[in-house]
């Protein structure tokens, strides 16, 4: 932004008229008292009475003025265009208590390449118009959850295209792509927010890509036929599909349901390197690749622009050769990336934050219920109250192709994929969240440990709390002729639905419900000491209450306490070398 967008046109950079205030923890604009009122808008809408005439943005012709756009444009891509209006200069806050100092900056970033993405977003949202206008987003067609929610688990798709638009691009292998899904990442934010996963999805493993309906540049909805056993990336770019159908193969792979999307091209990691004046990355050796144009040297460098998209296209000179290897060295990358932005050079510089909402948002294409500043700077807050620490890099374990002799694509590892996706469906932690665990342990303890009853003296009621219907008969059925629970009786539906299945039992009943949690494959959070009820015999009898979450009588309900052994990751907050 020049001097002149900010409505002064003599030698003063405006990065330093934004000043931090120790009271809030916010950058302030502050001009003199004989300076003109700023253009760029500020958080706080003008009256009517305080409105001016609209100023020239950065980099519009002089005497065009950008056309009025009264509404957004028919889907699938529109971006956000109406004239900026100049705000008065910013009025005081209520001073706020002070953030540490890793929480600030994450709140102010957001929380990064598409985390990077969201801090661009919400690093300065006091730009929301001219933001907004950088924004292109694309229909959902209905294969989210609707977006986020402030008070549940964060589920966002990162997709990276290898569409080779944009200036210096063209080179790079295959100029005419469609834009396939390269790189793709399924971000997990747990509920209380302790705690985030990352999990990588190879581009090269087998999937069913389902049909999906999809939106048309008309605003018509077309219905893209699925295909079986195909290539991940083939899930965009491929006859026409957009991000929403790889919503929908990663909601057919994983089970889990994103709540938005986010793509990037070649170009964002190139901007953003750069807004922040590179990252630090690692080798453990002399790196050569011809094929990505990377060349460095053992150590630790500072790479941004052209040399950072070299480095997270690299393959053939990491690991074994594959995108495998390049899925560990892109992890790696992003970290760096989010340690450049909860630093001090980040946070202290007022351009360098201009600079990253700038690159974010040109670098966005995001799903239609996400296509805001507004919207993203509330995704950003939550992600911002993250501790690094806690988030973990994984990626989809995979096994190589049985059927394949030159081996090429990958297939999904059975004996331990499902455990990962169930970890992530139940917001199980794939990190040492302390406090959580030794809440969790000691509730296990407390309810689990003891004397168990034999099955013949367990009586309870069954009742059926948001399950699908006939699990309540089902799992009667089950416990009675193969479990040996005898006095157990179908109760009929729950009075309200619950997400989870409970079992509620009076003191006298623990060793009961401990027989009844082993048979069930119940958690200790999943046992409320209470109340025991009558039942038909007029006996006190356990209220075992099968939840959303029920899958079929014999199918443990207890979720994955740990990743599972083998299952490569890494932490957001710990430097590793490429090898």
């Amino acid at each position: 932004m020049d001097a002149q967008g900010r409505g002064r046109a003599d030698d003063i950079d405006p990065a330093d008229q934004w000043v931090l205030n120790p009271n809030t923890g916010e950058y302030e604009l502050r001009l003199g008292s004989s300076a003109p009122q700023s253009g760029v808008p500020s958080p706080r809408k003008p009256r009517p009475s305080e409105a001016a005439p609209p100023t020239r943005s950065r980099g519009e012709a002089p005497g065009r003025s950008r056309p009025e756009t009264p509404g957004r444009a028919a889907p699938p891509r529109r971006r956000r265009g109406a004239p900026e209006e100049p705000l008065p200069g910013r009025r005081g806050r209520r001073p706020a208590k002070k953030a540490a100092k890793g929480r600030k900056v994450l709140l102010w970033t957001g929380g990064a390449m598409a985390f990077v993405l969201v801090a661009g977003a919400g690093a300065a949202y006091f730009y929301i118009e001219h933001l907004n206008d950088n924004i292109a987003s694309v229909s959902d067609d209905g294969a989210s959850t609707g977006g986020f929610s402030k008070d549940k688990a964060i589920n966002i798709l990162l997709i990276g295209t290898d569409k080779r638009t944009g200036k210096g691009n063209g080179s790079y292998g295959d100029a005419g792509s469609v834009g396939h899904a390269d790189t793709t990442i399924l971000l997990h934010v747990s509920k209380d927010r302790s705690n985030a996963t990352a999990l990588s999805i190879p581009r090269d493993l087998i999937v069913d890509v389902p049909d999906c309906p999809t939106t048309q540049e008309d605003g018509t909805q077309k219905i893209i036929p699925g295909t079986q056993q195909v290539r991940f990336n083939t899930s965009l770019g491929q006859d026409g599909r957009t991000p929403s159908c790889t919503m929908r193969t990663v909601t057919e792979l994983t089970g889990v349901k994103p709540d938005n999307f986010m793509v990037a091209d070649f170009n964002a990691v190139k901007t953003l390197t750069s807004a922040v004046g590179g990252v630090e990355v690692c080798v453990g050796k002399d790196l050569d690749d011809p094929d990505s144009h990377l060349k460095l040297s053992k150590g630790t460098h500072t790479i941004e622009g052209e040399q950072a998209l070299a480095f997270v296209r690299t393959r053939h000179a990491v690991g074994f050769g594959g995108d495998l290897s390049r899925i560990g060295l892109q992890q790696q990358f992003l970290s760096a990336l989010m340690r450049k932005l909860k630093s001090n050079d980040t946070l202290t510089s007022p351009s360098k934050m201009l600079d990253l909402a700038e690159a974010g948002t040109k670098a966005l294409t995001v799903d239609s219920q996400l296509d805001s500043i507004g919207k993203l700077k509330d995704l950003g807050l939550e992600l911002g109250k993250l501790n690094t620490k806690n988030l973990t890099f994984t990626t989809t374990p995979v096994i190589d192709n049985p059927t394949e002799k030159v081996k090429a694509t990958v297939v999904l590892n059975d004996s331990t994929a499902p455990q990962v996706f169930d970890m992530i469906k139940n917001d199980v932690s794939f990190t040492a969240v302390k406090e959580r665990k030794k809440k969790e342990a000691a509730a296990v303890a407390a309810r689990l440990k003891g004397t168990k009853a034999p099955a013949s003296e367990v009586r309870v009621r069954i009742l059926n709390g948001g399950a699908v219907a006939g699990s309540a008969q089902e799992t009667l059925s089950w416990l009675q002729n193969e479990e040996g629970v005898t006095k157990s009786e179908n109760a009929g539906n729950a009075p309200a639905p619950l997400a989870k299945t409970t079992l509620e039992y009076a003191p006298d009943q623990a060793d009961q419900a401990r027989r009844l949690a082993d048979l069930m494959g119940l958690s200790g959070s999943a046992m409320k000491p209470g109340e025991s009820v009558t039942n038909d015999q007029g006996l006190p009898a356990m209220t075992l209450t099968l939840g959303k979450d029920f899958e079929g009588a014999g199918v443990s309900l207890t979720a994955p306490a740990k990743a599972p052994e083998g299952v490569q990751k890494s932490t957001a907050d710990k430097v590793e070398c490429a090898k």
